[in-house]
């Protein structure tokens, strides 16, 4: 269906309600980032708690708004498919100079999932693939700063990125900190090299908040060389900003976007450039693991499922039973190839749990809620989860329809789980 042909005025109703929708929830995603700042510098610990809290819900606070605004305002349950193909095209039209299009993308999939039955759940009707791209979206202020220490010398280029983030409150040393920090260059890097034509450092716009800190992320760049780094900004115990290290190790760097560990507050107008720039310096870490630490867990979500599926595209094991002792409550699977482990509720506990199915669900939110390091792991929680019948063992298939029948829909070449958490596999398959 060409996009210029399309003349139907309430598909264009519906397209203009769902981006305005999308729009409202991104601009509050921004504030909270914003705030973040305002929390950190006035020590407002308990702000930030409340703020991650509150994010957490807010984008399915959203969707609920905006698919009830969609059936009450324009009967969207009773569309025809030719007006929803229309709709998805329209939207698409929408998106084309849009800062956030694969957000937006996203919204749209999880607005008609409230709306649509699961087999509208294509690429007919929502991004099943993303369809605008995310390349070179300009944004104001640039997504990072540059600085040339070749021209303004590194004592004083260090001392710049730190004040231009512009925090008010004082540090308690600031001279002392970018000391501390040229001699930890040194110590991990040598001198500084002989300056080549592209010599310079580039920092994240946007300081990241979690917990008590802000971090600055940022890499030096050096004719092909690049050297990341990551800072952490603390309050010390009279109520002064120091600096408390400085990281130049991927690996290390990555430890910090690791499931494990509470989302980051930042205020982003172009989230996907952020993501970019993150993967140039940890380019091990999948791009929807960063999206999910930076607070944007459906678009992990999102990226996560289509990786799942082009996996499995790509690869012949089956789903098995994981090994290890069974629990009372979760029926625990996983594909040998895929470092993820696949959870579901039993329909019926071990005679040892007294607690029923809503209790395990509020229990998952709980530790979703809670802002704090040192989470055992982070899960992705999907409804509706289509995956081909003939990838399960027929003893992963028994205990399924022995232990959560009522979790399951045959479609026969999918089997349909009404209600999957999955989390990232801690410890190798024997």
């Amino acid at each position: 269906m060409d996009i210029a042909t399309v003349q139907n005025a309430l598909a264009q109703s519906v397209a203009a309600a769902m981006i305005d929708g999308f729009n409202r929830h991104y601009r509050l995603i921004r504030r909270y980032g914003q705030e973040a700042k305002r929390l950190f510098e006035a020590g407002d610990w308990k702000g930030v708690h409340d703020a991650v809290r509150e994010r957490i819900r807010s984008y399915d606070d959203r969707v609920r708004e905006a698919a009830d605004e969609l059936c009450a305002n324009f009967a969207a349950a009773t569309l025809d498919d030719a007006t929803w193909q229309q709709v998805k095209l329209l939207y698409i039209g929408l998106l084309i100079n849009h800062k956030q299009p694969e957000l937006a993308e996203t919204f749209f999939n999880s607005v008609c999932s409230k709306i649509l039955h699961r087999t509208y759940f294509h690429n007919d009707y929502i991004f099943a693939r993303p369809a605008v791209s995310t390349e070179y979206i300009q944004s104001y202020p640039p997504t990072y700063r540059s600085y040339y220490p070749a021209h303004h010398g590194l004592r004083r280029t260090v001392r710049q990125i730190i004040l231009d983030f512009d925090w008010q409150r004082p540090f308690a040393d600031l001279e002392r900190d970018v000391d501390y920090i040229l001699r930890s260059t040194r110590q991990r890097l040598g001198e500084w090299p002989a300056p080549e034509t592209n010599a310079q450092i580039q920092v994240l716009h946007s300081a990241f908040y979690r917990n008590k800190g802000a971090y600055v992320f940022g890499k030096a760049i050096n004719g092909h060389d690049e050297y990341p780094f990551a800072m952490p900004v603390l309050h010390d115990a009279h109520g002064k900003l120091y600096i408390d290290t400085i990281l130049f190790d991927s690996g290390l760097i990555s430890v910090l976007f690791s499931l494990s560990r509470a989302y980051f507050m930042v205020d982003m107008e172009v989230p996907s450039a952020y993501v970019q720039f993150l993967r140039s310096i940890m380019p091990l870490k999948p791009p929807s693991e960063l999206y999910t630490m930076l607070g944007l867990g459906k678009q992990g979500k999102t990226m996560f499922f289509r990786d799942l599926k082009e996996h499995l595209r790509h690869s012949e094991d089956q789903f098995i039973i994981a090994p290890g002792i069974a629990g009372l409550v979760m029926l625990v699977f996983t594909l040998p190839s895929y470092p993820y482990v696949f959870k579901l509720i039993k329909d019926v506990f071990g005679a040892s749990k007294e607690m029923d199915r809503e209790t395990v669900k509020r229990k998952y939110l709980l530790v979703k809620q809670v802002d704090r390091v040192g989470r055992m792991a982070d899960t992705l929680e999907f409804s509706q989860v289509a995956l081909p019948r003939k990838r399960f063992s027929p003893e992963l298939l028994a205990a399924l329809q022995t232990l959560a029948p009522s979790l399951l829909e045959d479609e026969g070449e999918n089997l349909v789980i009404r209600h999957l958490y999955i989390e990232r596999r801690l410890t190798p398959l024997n």
